[in-house]
């Protein structure tokens, strides 16, 4: 067991005004299975960059072991898989690899085809087995679930429960809560560091938000007592100081030295008050930093003239003369909010193209409603650039709806001028998320829509899609989410 501590860290990117770090300090256990959590563009893959040593920063970072980082290029992926891992573990034992294999459920042949042949998911087992082989190193693993499906995902979190020495960045909750044993958060104006599951830290969370919005409500309501009472004793002191050059009801001349002592006297109870008021407000400005902003989205949902919007029928799609899928059958009907679910390569993503019109080889029957307006979110973000006045624009959408939806999701007004190409993941699946509640539609068609987004939004967008009912097919491998929103489900 060794520490890695964190000194007064503070770091900035060269032309923005807010620093990402600011005197942080914190420290963190070697021996830890740790979560990072924290909204979108807050510092989480910066904050390993730091560790790595990619970036300058002013404070102290100490450790006593070696960083490696996951995911990592493969410089020639037409090589054996074997050759690729004997050149990131020179010096192992080969009965080591066999058993990392085993634990993730994956064949011993693996290794002896071409790197580039296996598919995302089996490439992202074969690297972590790989990178668990090497003594005295903390492992970095920056959001590895974006390639596997549900089972993948559950083998991944079960191999690394069985391990330790890690910071795990990922926002599916029910990945984080069965294999980390403590949580690394970046929040608005802190970092916390608690151990236990995301679960537990969400609940703690949720305790100390509401602490904090009760002394805040309490605290407006001291300082408007205390505003109201320092007004009126500010006027009772003016009211007084006038008498002075009055007379009594008797006609007889006033006491002048009495009534400015007794102006006096009410003059400093309302400086007091207002010295009370502004206390009050100093400690009310304490609060609320760290509380995120959950506020409910809106969404464009159109009726359509039929309850029955599509249907498949014995649908096969096939590939290179292989059905990938075969004997498909369902229907989405207004209000139905529909996953799709199956291994990778079972067909889902080609499913979702076929029902938005999209050219995919395929037999058997699918009817799609006619005049049927879909809104369709990608898993592919790369074509994302330009400005957000400019992206609303070629869409056709209401800007000021679109920017207004980005800020609940998070978005700082700062980001509003920059080139999205220059987002990050998490931030480009916001956009297509938010031109997707702004396109007025019938049917809402979403490919793996929560890859890269922070989980306080995935709750945001989950809590939206039941609370307006919009008809939605969608493919996503968050277990909770899918949980929680899909009314029926599609196998394939």
């Amino acid at each position: 067991m060794s520490l890695i501590q964190v000194t007064n860290l503070t770091f900035a990117y060269d032309g923005s005004y807010d620093p990402i770090f600011d005197k942080a300090c914190f420290q963190l256990d070697t021996d830890w299975r740790l979560g990072f959590t924290g909204r979108n563009g807050r510092g989480k893959t910066t904050f390993l960059r730091l560790l790595l040593g990619e970036l300058d920063y002013a404070g102290h970072i100490s450790a006593d072991v070696e960083f490696d980082y996951f995911p990592f290029p493969v410089d020639q992926p037409s090589d054996q898989t074997l050759d690729v891992i004997d050149r990131l573990v020179p010096d192992y034992a080969y009965w080591e690899l066999k058993r990392e294999l085993t634990l993730l459920r994956m064949d011993e042949d693996v290794l002896y085809r071409p790197f580039e042949t296996l598919s995302s998911g089996e490439q992202t087992k074969v690297l972590l087995a790989a990178l668990f082989l090497k003594d005295n190193r903390f492992l970095l693993i920056d959001e590895p679930t974006n390639h596997l499906d549900a089972e993948g995902r559950q083998l991944v979190s079960d191999y690394l429960r069985s391990k330790k020495g890690f910071i795990l960045v990922s926002h599916d909750r029910a990945f984080l809560d069965n294999c980390i044993d403590h949580i690394l958060s970046i929040q608005k104006n802190k970092i916390d560091v608690q151990k236990g599951s995301f679960s537990t830290w969400w609940e703690n969370k949720q305790r100390e938000d509401q602490f904090e919005l009760g002394e805040n409500e309490k605290l407006q309501k001291e300082i408007k007592r205390l505003t109201d009472a320092s007004r009126r004793t500010r006027e009772w002191s003016h009211a007084v100081e006038k008498s002075k050059n009055g007379t009594t009801n008797s006609g007889s001349k006033l006491d002048k030295g009495y009534v400015g002592h007794k102006a006096a006297k009410m003059m400093k109870r309302s400086l007091m008050a207002e010295r009370r008021r502004q206390s009050s407000a100093d400690e009310k400005a304490k609060l609320l930093k760290n509380i995120e902003s959950a506020d409910s989205l809106s969404l464009s949902q159109l009726s359509y003239h039929r309850d029955r919007l599509v249907e498949a029928i014995d649908l096969s799609i096939r590939y290179d003369g292989r059905a990938v899928c075969s004997g498909v059958r369902f229907e989405i009907e207004q209000g139905d909010r529909a996953a799709i679910t199956g291994r990778n390569g079972s067909g889902k993503s080609s499913l979702l193209r076929l029902v938005c019109g999209k050219p995919v080889p395929h037999e058997g029957t699918l009817r799609v409603g006619s005049q049927l307006r879909i809104s369709y979110v990608s898993q592919d973000t790369s074509h994302l650039q330009g400005d957000l006045t400019s992206y609303a624009r070629s869409w056709g959408i209401d800007e000021s709806l679109f920017k207004a939806i980005l800020r609940k999701l998070d978005f700082a007004r700062a980001q509003f001028d920059k080139d999205i190409s220059t987002y990050s993941g998490g931030q480009k699946k916001k956009v297509l998320i938010a031109r997707s509640l702004c396109e007025p539609a019938h049917l809402h068609v979403w490919d793996e829509p929560l890859n890269f987004i922070d989980v306080i939004s995935r709750m945001q967008i989950e809590e939206l899609l039941l609370e307006h009912a919009p008809t939605l097919l969608f493919v996503e491998h968050d277990r909770e989410f899918s949980r929680a929103v899909a009314t029926k489900t599609i196998e394939l």
